[in-house]
């Protein structure tokens, strides 16, 4: 019995773990850099909200041509494992310049300096082009400086680091690869050591040799945040700027007139609205599910649709094609047709031309006619090829070849045809109809009238669409009458309410789809006529006589 409870408390507490696991699995893509594509690290914020590690901001900035305006936010701690040139000890004991003065002599578009007056130039403007929005956001005169690390966001990762890796061991941070595990850490130097890299950087004798060992950890964080102005720590939130400020950004004329409210406020509204938020999604699960399942449907019906439009694309431009070779083949024909007839006609010329050589053909036969004696025959026989040697003289002497050689007139001109093959495209739905406001008019009947702009794809039919607006509101989706299929730029509705205003819109339809609306357009019909009433003295009048 006792075996069979553990067993089962085995299995919920496995089931459990698989469930964070895959939670887990299924968020990382949520903790992934969109510059570098990795685990974030150091991540600041950006002014569209995005997150982008502070390395990945530096490099960023550095292509863009900005020089000395990736400075470290002034939450951001000076590590040995972020700065290689302290892997010597002898490197490590020369003095670095404070962050401020590094600060005033790198960014040269801002701030003031001895032999430069405040105000003298415009503050130069640092664009950073964000990969997660793919827009250019201002980071304002301090640069990469200015911005807020993400420390939320840092311990989001780091608890998924250790979800992944139940049990795993804290590396070296200065170690050469492959680094050894890390025994020690220092908070003030934020990296964790093994035995010989925190001797090799906390030499004996020097400032660092004071730093108390803690154990490793990769929690190297700074306790909360600080203005990156100031390096005062924020206590309130600008609603105006949506920015965390401090006690001295509030006094100044950047927030002057905003509205500012303490961090508790902020903190505790954002988090309802965002609790809320997620209470509903929670809440939810099964019309997420069959959302997903539509999407999936859609998927498969988009593959299925995109199949069969290539079919038909193919389909028709295999039409074409054989259209083209039908028309070929008829052309070619036409031509060898008229080919074969030039040619006959000019052999014949050849024969009759051969036949005028001496010896030979005509002349040969004229030769012995002429020897005849006989008179009478000379006559009968001469007579019928005199006028042949006639027909064969005058076409010695006005000769050209009974056919031409040229086939200019076969020219195709294909210039109109391959326009139109350039621009073959996919047909367009049509574009929003135009109301002609000028034809349009509401009495006792709407006569409603409209037409394409001058570029728009055509439109098979159209359908107009129309309801009161004089009337309570139902609830739900708000309907309109509808008139299908209408032929022509015009449709007439007939016996409209009285006194009534009506909202009327029109859009086109043809092979490819419906387009969108027009601009709605808004009739008054005239009110009713009232019946005149006049008093019967006035319909009979009072006989005078009476």
């Amino acid at each position: 019995m006792a075996e069979g409870e553990d067993m089962q408390t085995f299995t919920s507490i496995m089931d459990a773990l698989v469930r964070i696991s895959t939670s887990m699995k299924n968020m990382e893509k949520e903790l992934l850099c969109p510059v570098c594509q990795e685990m974030y690290k150091q991540p600041l914020v950006l002014p569209c909200t995005h997150n982008v590690c502070q390395a990945c901001a530096r490099e960023v900035l550095g292509q863009q041509g900005y020089i000395g305006h990736g400075g470290d936010p002034s939450s951001e701690p000076t590590s040995p494992a972020s700065t290689p040139s302290t892997r010597s000890p002898r490197l490590s004991r020369r003095t670095l310049p404070k962050p401020d003065r590094l600060d005033r002599l790198l960014k040269s578009g801002f701030g003031t300096y001895p032999g430069r007056k405040r105000g003298a130039l415009h503050p130069q403007v640092i664009m950073f082009p964000c990969p997660a929005c793919q827009g250019d956001v201002e980071l304002g005169e301090r640069g990469l400086a200015g911005l807020f690390r993400n420390l939320t966001l840092e311990r989001v990762v780091e608890r998924y680091r250790q979800s992944v890796s139940v049990g795993g061991a804290i590396l070296c941070q200065l170690c050469k690869p492959p680094p050894l595990e890390a025994t020690k850490g220092c908070t003030e130097c934020r990296a964790t050591f093994c035995n010989e890299c925190f001797k090799l950087f906390h030499p004996w004798g020097t400032q660092k040799a004071q730093h108390e060992p803690t154990l490793p950890t990769l929690s190297f964080r700074p306790k909360g945040l600080m203005c990156p102005d100031h390096k005062e720590e924020v206590t309130h939130y600008c609603k105006t700027c949506q920015r965390l400020v401090c006690q001295l950004c509030r006094v100044r004329r950047t927030h002057s007139g905003h509205k500012i409210t303490p961090v508790l406020s902020a903190y505790q509204a954002l988090k309802d609205k965002l609790t809320k938020s997620l209470t509903y999604i929670l809440g939810n699960q099964d019309t997420v599910q069959t959302q997903i399942c539509e999407l999936e449907e859609a998927v498969r019906h988009t593959e299925v649709s995109g199949q069969q439009a290539k079919e038909e694309v193919s389909q028709l431009v295999r039409g074409l094609g054989a259209v083209l070779e039908e028309k070929r083949a008829s052309l070619l024909q036409a031509i060898e047709e008229c080919q074969q007839e030039r040619l006959a006609r000019l052999s014949a010329q050849i024969q009759e031309h051969r036949s005028l050589l001496d010896g030979s053909g005509l002349v040969g036969y004229a030769q012995e006619v002429l020897k005849e004696t006989d008179q009478p025959c000379f006559v009968q026989a001469a007579k019928q090829l005199h006028n042949r040697i006639a027909r064969a003289t005058e076409a010695l002497q006005t000769f050209r070849p009974a056919a031409s050689s040229s086939f200019r007139h076969c020219q195709l001109d294909v210039g109109r045809e391959m326009k139109l093959l350039t621009e073959l495209n996919f047909l367009r739905v049509p574009e929003a109809p135009v109301i002609d406001t000028q034809r349009t008019f509401a009495y006792d009947q709407i006569f409603l009238c409209w037409r394409l702009p001058p570029h728009s794809p055509p439109a098979w039919h159209y359908t107009v669409e129309f309801r009161r607006t004089d009337v309570p509101a139902q609830p739900g989706p708000t309907r309109w009458q509808r008139r299908e299929e209408v032929r022509g730029t015009s449709a007439l509705l007939e016996n409209p309410d009285t006194g009534s205003v009506y909202v009327l819109r029109v859009r086109g339809c043809n092979k490819a789809g419906y387009g969108e609306y027009s601009e709605d357009v808004h009739l008054h019909t005239p009110p009713p006529l009232l019946p005149m009433c006049f008093p019967l003295s006035a319909l009979f009048p009072p006989n005078p006589n009476s």
